[in-house]
C-alpha cells in the first residue's frame, strides 16, 4: 500500500465528515488530472476537482519541491513560498528564487497569519 495514497484517502473521509471545510477535496490525483481539463476528460476522471485543482498537496517536501519548480523551471512561472498553520510566519524560499518570489513570499506571510488568527482555536 502505498503510504500517500492512505492519506490522501484519510483527507477526503475528514471532508466528508465536514472536518474540511472550504471547497472539494479529492485524491490523490495524477498532476495531468489535476492540472488539466483535458486530460480529465480523456481519460475519464469523474471528480468535481478534475482539471480544475486551486491547490495541490504532496505527500513529502521533496515531492512538493518537484512539484513547485517545475512550472518555475519549465515555464517561467513565479511562486511565493510559505508555510500555513505555523503560529509564527515561515517563509520557504530557495537560495535560487529571485527579488520577486522573495517579495511575494514575504507579502503573503502576514497575510496567512491574519488569517489563522481569525479562527477559533
Amino acid at each position: 500500500m502505498i503510504a500517500s495514497r492512505v492519506e490522501a484517502a484519510a483527507l477526503c473521509k475528514m471532508a466528508d465528515r465536514g472536518r474540511i471545510t472550504g471547497g472539494p477535496i479529492e485524491g490523490p490525483p495524477a498532476f495531468d488530472t489535476a492540472i488539466s481539463r483535458q486530460a480529465a476528460e480523456a481519460k475519464p476522471i469523474g471528480s468535481p476537482v478534475a482539471g480544475d485543482a486551486d491547490i495541490l498537496l504532496a505527500p513529502d517536501l521533496g515531492a512538493g519541491n518537484m512539484t513547485a519548480k517545475q512550472p518555475m523551471y519549465l515555464a517561467g512561472a513565479e511562486a511565493a513560498g510559505i508555510v500555513l498553520g505555523a503560529r509564527v510566519p515561515i517563509m520557504l524560499t530557495s537560495r535560487a528564487d529571485g527579488t520577486l518570489s522573495r517579495r511575494a513570499s514575504a507579502a503573503l506571510a502576514p497575510l496567512s497569519v491574519r488569517r489563522s488568527s481569525c479562527r477559533a482555536p
